[in-house]
C-alpha cells in the first residue's frame, strides 16, 4: 500500500534539545563530581521519558547522597534556557513540505509532555504543519513501548505499513519498530553513542532524506 503518514519524534529530530538537555547535564556533572556527562548514561537516557531519574541515580551514587531539589531545579532552569534559542534542525521544514505536497499526513510522537512540545512547537513556526500531535500525556506507557506510536496510527486511521517514522534515539527506533512502522533514524549532535541499530535504515541528516524514494519503495515493498 502507499506511503500516507510521516511521523516525527520531537526532542533531538525536529529541534535539537538534546543538545541542550545533554549540556544543562553535563554542567552539573562538572559541578558536583568534576567531570562531565558520562557517555554510558546519556546513552541510557536519551529519549526516554524517565531519563532523569536516570541521571539523578548516577549522580547520586557517586555523591553517596540524594541530589538536592534546589539543584534539579537549576538544573531545569539551564536545559529550558538553552532550548528557547535552539532552531529548527536541518532539513525538517524541507521534508514538511514534500510531506504536505505528497498529499501525506503529519504527526509528531513524542514521550515529552504536551506543556514541552507543544509551546516548543509555536515558538519554531511548525504548531501548524502537523495533523496530529502525540504526547507523553496521552499514554501510561512511552518509548521504547509502541503505545504512542499506536495511538498516533489510530488517530490517523493509517495502518503501520502505510507509515514512515523518524527517531533519533534508540528508545524511539525501538518503539516504531515495536508498533510495526518503518523507521529511519537520524543522528543528532549528541546522539553518536546511540544504539540504532535497530532501525530500518540511518542517516546522518533529515537533509540526506529524499521522500520520493519512500513514496515508491514503501509502496513496492508493503513497508517491510
Amino acid at each position: 500500500m502507499p506511503l500516507r503518514l510521516l511521523l516525527f519524534d520531537f526532542d533531538g529530530l525536529l529541534c535539537d534539545t538534546e543538545r541542550a538537555a545533554h549540556r544543562s547535564w553535563d554542567e552539573l556533572y562538572h559541578q558536583l563530581v568534576g567531570h562531565g556527562l558520562p557517555d554510558r548514561v546519556w546513552a541510557a537516557m536519551a529519549g526516554r521519558s524517565d531519563g532523569e531519574t536516570v541521571a539523578l541515580a548516577d549522580l547520586s551514587a557517586r555523591l553517596g547522597r540524594p541530589v538536592g531539589e534546589p539543584t534539579r531545579a537549576a538544573r531545569l532552569r539551564r536545559k529550558r534556557e538553552l532550548c528557547a534559542v535552539e532552531p529548527v534542525r536541518p532539513g525538517v521544514t524541507a521534508l514538511l513540505d514534500a510531506g504536505r505536497a505528497a498529499g501525506l499526513g503529519l504527526g509528531v510522537v513524542s514521550s515529552s509532555p504536551w506543556r514541552w512540545v507543544e509551546p516548543h512547537l509555536r515558538r519554531l513556526g511548525l504548531g501548524h504543519r502537523f495533523d496530529w500531535l502525540v504526547t507523553g500525556d496521552d499514554t501510561p506507557a512511552h518509548k521504547p513501548a509502541p503505545d504512542l506510536y499506536r495511538l498516533a496510527l489510530r488517530r490517523a486511521g493509517v495502518p503501520a505499513a502505510d507509515a514512515l517514522a523518524f527517531e533519533d534515539s534508540e528508545s524511539g527506533v525501538r518503539a516504531a519498530g515495536a508498533a510495526g512502522v518503518y523507521c529511519v533514524a537520524v543522528r543528532n549532535a549528541v546522539g553518536g553513542h546511540a544504539d540504532l541499530h535497530a532501525a530500518d535504515e540511518v542517516r546522518a541528516s533529515l537533509l540526506d532524506v529524499a521522500l520520493a524514494s519512500y513514496l515508491d519503495r514503501l509502496a513496492e515493498t508493503g513497508n517491510r
